[in-house]
Order: structure tokens, then C-alpha cells, then sequence
């Protein structure tokens, strides 16, 4: 049976579909600005992501001119991509070939001035964990300091003067061998400035992730860099609001979700979360997903009844960007490898804050005091009848 034909881009869609007026409010409505904002980028770069099958959105997200601060302008950038090599071949060829893949988008970007780059969750290598099998994929697990993965890119980093973003699947070789769902921070000088684990693993559907590494233990940590404190939310965390709301209060101004996630489940869900944290947090979010079908050697069943399957569904993609103010840029395409780059001033996140209050008005004693009685076993409910 042929896979159903899937939609390029909603966003496009609805672009397409209205015009004048029409358009200009529903963007105001749905975008929260009735103009996008576009950045022209090089034709070199346009020339290059035709070439090699990907797309490249650029957009800006400016704040008000103040009198007792300069700008605070930071070129962002996030990539989503489909696998490169057949899940057959051996692991070492599809790293390779990842990295090949890229090599292109990651110098498109540098081209572009991106200060800070972000990649998917586990970009070195297929999402098989639906699979529950550990040979071969347990073989990508690697170092978080010197593995392959962060061999490559922190060329990157220093050949742009770059921070860069590596979600990987990590092998703690001091600590039993031991795997983590990762996110890497490399510094514009081409140093590992720390990592974070995964805090939150989904045991829903075909995501038996647990049978490969559990929950993280490195808290919230925010990573002050040469361009910003960022932070990253890998994955499942974005439907945790707390998870969002620890890295506001370790002062983060740009927070990452790097994500793996397929049509069939989440995507009614995608727009919601990082804009409601961006908004909730006084914060940027940029929401990152892989694109494509992955299909596996053998057959796996998810737990509910239905026939056994050897893909996890679509990877929806439709990255994009939400500043403070719950302004967001449209996504990236549903279907295509992509760059996306957004030239944004924090400044904007004191302002929002200035504006909104919601840092003030928050009560972190209130929940923290509700919280910590909720977690004793002789808890009982404030339910009033």
C-alpha cells in the first residue's frame, strides 16, 4: 500500500489560501504580528539549500529601543532533518552519512552569521528506539566530551565562532556504561561547556524509550554563554510546564526542544507548548523537530492491539521560534530538511517581563509550599465539600 501524500506546510496552506486583509489579520490573530518580519538572506545560501534539497526561513524579532541598554542581538539558528543512510547499513555508515548531510546546512548557517545553533534530539542517528532492540542501536551511544558527534561539530564552532547545540544519545563510560539522552553544549571556541539530560521519558505508544536510558539527572541547568544564557527542554519535557517554568527561574532567555515526535500523536499539540512556555516564561523557545519516515529491519508492535509496524509514522518537522510576547515565526516544513534562523534582541525578555508581570506574580512559595506537601505519602487533597 503507498504512504498517504503528506501536507507541505500549514502554514503555507493558509498563506496561500488568503490574501489582503484577510491575511494580515489572520496572521495578527494566529502569529501575534500582522507582519512576519522576513530577513532577505544571501542568494549564496538560497543557491545552496536548493542544491542539496533543503529549505532556509530567516525572521526577526526586535524589541523596543532603550535609553540605559544597547541591543542585545543574537542570530539563532535550529536545523531539522531526515535520516541519510538506510537503517540497514551499519551504524558507523549512517553516522557518516549524517554528518555529510550536515556538513552543507551547518556552513549555510555559519554563512549567515548564526551565533547560536541548535540540532534535533539524537541527530546523529535514527529514532529506533520503538524498536526495544539494543544491537545495533545502542552502538551510536557515545561520549559527550570527545565522541564522534562532537568531533565534528566543533570545528563548526570554531570555524564560525559559534555555540552549538548536540542532543545525542550519550554514553557515560565512568559511571557503568551506562546510556542518557543528551543535549551537548560546545562553545564558540570549540569547548564542551557542559551538557543536560533528558528529564522526562515518554512511555507512550511506540516511544520505549525507557527500555534504553531513564530520567536525567542534571536538573535545570541554564548554559551562560558569549551570546545569552540558553537552555535546553529535550523532548517529552515540553509537556511538563514545570520543566519549562525551572529553566526561567535559572534565568534562562532562550530554551531549546530539541524533539522527535510523529503525526499521529502529537502534532495537534506542537504549536501549543513551547509558545504557551515562551509566553508563560517570559522567554524565547524554539521548537525542533526531525522530518521523514524512518523504517526498520524488523517489525515492532506498540502495545495496543494493532498489527506489528516497522516505522514509528511521520516526523512532522515544523520547527519554529516564539519570542516573550508569544510573536512566533511560521514553521518550517512538514516534509523537507531545513534551517531555520531567527535574529532576535533579548532585551525583549525584560521588557516582556516589565510588561507582564508574570515573574513577579508567580508564587513560587505558594507552589513550592503546596508542592512539597504533595509529595508526602500522607498527603490528602484541599478539596473543600
Amino acid at each position: 500500500m503507498s504512504a498517504t501524500p503528506q501536507l507541505h506546510s500549514l502554514d503555507s496552506l493558509i498563506a496561500n489560501a488568503l490574501s489582503g486583509k484577510d491575511l494580515e489579520e489572520f496572521n495578527r490573530i494566529h502569529y501575534g504580528r500582522t507582519d512576519h518580519h522576513v530577513i532577505k538572506v544571501k542568494k549564496n545560501s538560497q543557491d545552496v539549500a536548493s542544491n542539496n534539497d533543503f529549505e532556509i526561513s530567516a525572521y526577526a524579532f526586535p524589541a523596543k529601543k532603550e535609553d540605559t541598554r544597547a541591543p542585545r542581538v543574537v542570530k539563532v539558528g535550529v536545523i531539522q532533518h531526515s535520516t541519510a543512510a538506510a537503517t540497514d547499513r551499519p551504524t558507523t555508515e549512517q553516522r557518516q552519512a549524517m554528518f555529510n548531510k550536515l556538513e552543507k546546512i551547518i556552513n549555510t548557517a555559519g554563512d549567515e552569521g548564526v551565533n547560536v545553533l541548535c540540532l534535533q534530539e539524537a541527530w546523529s542517528m535514527p529514532f529506533a528506539f520503538c524498536t526495544r532492540e539494543k544491537h545495533p542501536w545502542c552502538e551510536f551511544a557515545e561520549s559527550a566530551t570527545d565522541g564522534p558527534s562532537t568531533q565534528f561539530l566543533r570545528e563548526f564552532a570554531v570555524k564560525y565562532n559559534m555555540v552549538i547545540v548536540s542532543p545525542i544519545l550519550e554514553r557515560d563510560e565512568a559511571h557503568g556504561d551506562t546510556i542518557w539522552n543528551t543535549a551537548v553544549v560546545i562553545n564558540e571556541q570549540g569547548k564542551v561547556l557542559g551538557k543536560h539530560r533528558k528529564n522526562h521519558i515518554p512511555r507512550v505508544g511506540d516511544f520505549n524509550e525507557s527500555t534504553y536510558y531513564f530520567e536525567g539527572n542534571t536538573g535545570h541547568p541554564v548554559f551562560d554563554t558569549k551570546y545569552g544564557k540558553i537552555a535546553i527542554n529535550i523532548c517529552y519535557g515540553r509537556h511538563h510546564p514545570q520543566n519549562w517554568l525551572m529553566f526561567g527561574v535559572n534565568g534562562a532567555e532562550v530554551v531549546f526542544n530539541p524533539s522527535a515526535t510523529v503525526a499521529g500523536l502529537s502534532e495537534h499539540l506542537w504549536a501549543v507548548e513551547a509558545r504557551n512556555a515562551a509566553i508563560a516564561n517570559s522567554y524565547f523557545t524554539f521548537g525542533i523537530n526531525r522530518v521523514g519516515t524512518e523504517s526498520f529491519p524488523n517489525e515492532f508492535t506498540s502495545g495496543d492491539g494493532k498489527p506489528a509496524h516497522k516505522d514509528f509514522g511521520h516526523f512532522y518537522g515544523s520547527s519554529y521560534v516564539t519570542a516573550p510576547d508569544g510573536a512566533r515565526s511560521p514553521g518550517l516544513s512538514r516534509t523537507k530538511d531545513g534551517l531555520l534562523i531567527a535574529e532576535i534582541d533579548l532585551n525583549l525578555c525584560r521588557q516582556i517581563k516589565d510588561k507582564w508581570g508574570f515573574t513577579m506574580t508567580q508564587r513560587l512559595d505558594l507552589y513550592a509550599d503546596s508542592l512539597n506537601k504533595a509529595t508526602k505519602h500522607e498527603y490528602k487533597p484541599q478539596i473543600i465539600s
